[in-house]
């Protein structure tokens, strides 16, 4: 198998002799069919093929192909953001009256997508610390709990996951376990190798790299055997009434089951396809991939370092900075680096964590993460506004936290830019 650095260059498509040797947009809506049987067969997905972009597209699919080969996946598709692909991995098991245990610390958005949005389609969860005691984890589970859901590294509160654990957990009853892998990408963690069945990606993050494209990705790892559990995943291992009644267990196998059914019937009924431009633009990120990671976490080290010694820094979480809770996970699941997002907490509060941002001059206040230029957020404000004061707690959000997500810029220019806003606390 190849290196992961030889597959972020060549992973996915593979040109033919004469064939363009970059990723070709096919920014086409439909596909042309000689006669109505060839299409039909498609229809009855019983061949292979493309006739409609809103399910699937070729771009996307060489793009996909190439994440599946980074992640060690069986199969994997492109969605139109980060949040359509962890509501796709959970809706495409699970339904009204269905149940999930997931991470309390998580992303604001994927947070309010599951206790608000979903909690109206009747789909209840339950929000466990990731350092909760065993006997809590075990109290979380009901008859009709159908997966777990985590991230690798939480955003913004930058703690490790503990994979393994929360596999065991998981497989004990019989459900896959479900991995956000965005801060982490590939490069830095394989959740696959941990024990988990499905990873997801918001691509718009170091992926993409550069602000350019919003989209999401789902692999599968094609390891978990939704066989074991008819009864508990009725949708993959029991005729589909609305594709012809196909069964996705039978037909395409533990491998290609979860992705053929999320295609057929969720993108087909919501339509949260990756444009072809996006996927073109993603793959060009994922191509520098590996060597923008390193240089993102060499840099975040050297700032939490710096930041560790600030007089007016009252706290620093950094999963790669010795001392840090998230250490001897980071050292077990990262060895190798984490990310280039870290969290940090004013002397001051809220008011003064305002100020600090207010000053910088390198590194600006946006929306987003995981850039190759350096940004910064006050997830109290913006990400996680919607929260209450328990609900930011529990998602290890507090209101003096700073989120800084640390470029490839140098980061001598960088650290120099953090240093005089916080040395502002002083005048």
């Amino acid at each position: 198998m190849s290196k992961i650095e030889t597959i972020c260059v060549q992973g996915g498509y593979k040109p033919g002799n004469g064939e363009p040797r970059q990723v070709p947009i096919i920014q086409s809506t439909t596909f042309k069919y000689d006669t109505s049987e060839a299409m039909a067969k498609l229809f009855d997905l019983e061949a292979s093929g493309y006739f409609y972009t809103r399910l699937q597209n070729p771009t996307n699919d060489y793009v996909a192909q190439k994440i599946c080969e980074l992640e060690g996946g069986s199969a994997g598709m492109l969605t139109s953001s980060g949040q359509a692909a962890n509501f796709y991995a959970i809706f495409n098991i699970a339904g009204c009256g269905d149940h999930i245990v997931a991470s309390s610390t998580i992303y604001g958005g994927t947070y309010n997508l599951f206790s608000v949005t979903m909690k109206r389609m009747g789909i209840e969860f339950t929000f466990v610390k990731p350092d909760c005691t065993d006997e809590e984890l075990e109290k979380a589970f009901r008859p009709n709990t159908k997966a777990v859901f985590g991230e690798t590294i939480a955003n913004p509160a930058i703690v490790v996951f503990d994979i393994e654990r929360f596999a065991k957990a998981a497989h004990a009853h019989g459900v896959p376990l479900v991995v956000d892998n965005t801060f982490a990408t590939p490069i830095n963690c394989r959740p696959f190798e941990w024990g988990a069945d499905i990873v997801t990606h918001s691509t718009t993050k170091y992926m993409d790299g550069h602000g350019a494209g919003v989209g999401g990705a789902i692999i599968d790892s094609g390891k978990f055997d939704w066989t074991k559990y008819p009864d508990k995943f009725p949708g993959l291992c029991t005729p589909d009434e609305s594709y012809h009644g196909v069964t996705y267990t039978e037909r395409f196998g533990l491998g290609g089951a979860f992705i053929t059914k999320a295609t057929a019937q969720l993108m087909r009924d919501f339509g949260s396809i990756q444009s072809p431009q996006n996927a073109y633009i993603l793959n060009l990120g994922l191509e520098s991939l590996a060597v923008r990671v390193e240089r993102h976490c060499s840099n975040a080290l050297k700032m939490a370092q710096f930041l560790k010694s600030h007089k007016n820094v009252e706290w620093v979480t950094y999963p790669n900075l010795e001392g840090d809770k998230g250490y001897q996970l980071a050292k077990k699941y990262l060895p190798g680096g984490s990310c280039g997002v870290l969290s940090f907490g004013v002397k001051g509060g809220r008011k003064a964590a305002e100020e600090v941002m207010k000053h910088l001059k390198v590194i600006a206040i946006e929306t987003h993460v995981a850039d190759a230029r350096s940004c910064c957020l006050h997830p109290a404000s913006a990400t996680h506004r919607q929260m209450n004061d328990q609900e930011l707690a529990n998602a290890g959000v507090s209101p003096e936290l700073i989120r800084l997500s640390v470029g490839i810029e140098n980061v001598d220019d960088l650290i120099a830019d953090v240093k005089q806003a916080l040395d502002s606390l002083d005048k």
